[in-house]
């Protein structure tokens, strides 16, 4: 599903023009956003949690070259889904 898409379903759903519900998806991506940058975390009981994780410095391989390189540590996004999500999907 494109972004477009949801933005539709959203509208339809909740009864909102395509503006408002594209106007509330990006509001609630820059909460979630916010959310990660701030604590580090954002649990939606029910749906999942997002949360940003640590990752290691490390070495790796150019696959051209084969030549070793450093990889840098850096900060990344994962989410875990929750339980009505992963019984929904099933």
């Amino acid at each position: 599903m494109s972004k477009q898409e949801l933005v539709d379903f959203i509208a339809a759903k909740a009864g909102l023009s395509k503006a408002d519900a594209g106007r509330a998806l990006d509001a609630t991506m820059e909460g979630i956003t916010a959310g990660l940058k701030k604590d580090g975390k954002v649990a939606l009981v029910g749906f999942g949690t997002f949360s940003a994780k640590k990752r290691a410095a490390r070495e790796g391989i150019n696959p051209l070259t084969k030549e070793p390189l450093k990889i840098p540590a850096k900060v990344v996004a994962s989410f875990k889904a929750g339980s009505k999500l992963k019984e929904a999907i099933n």
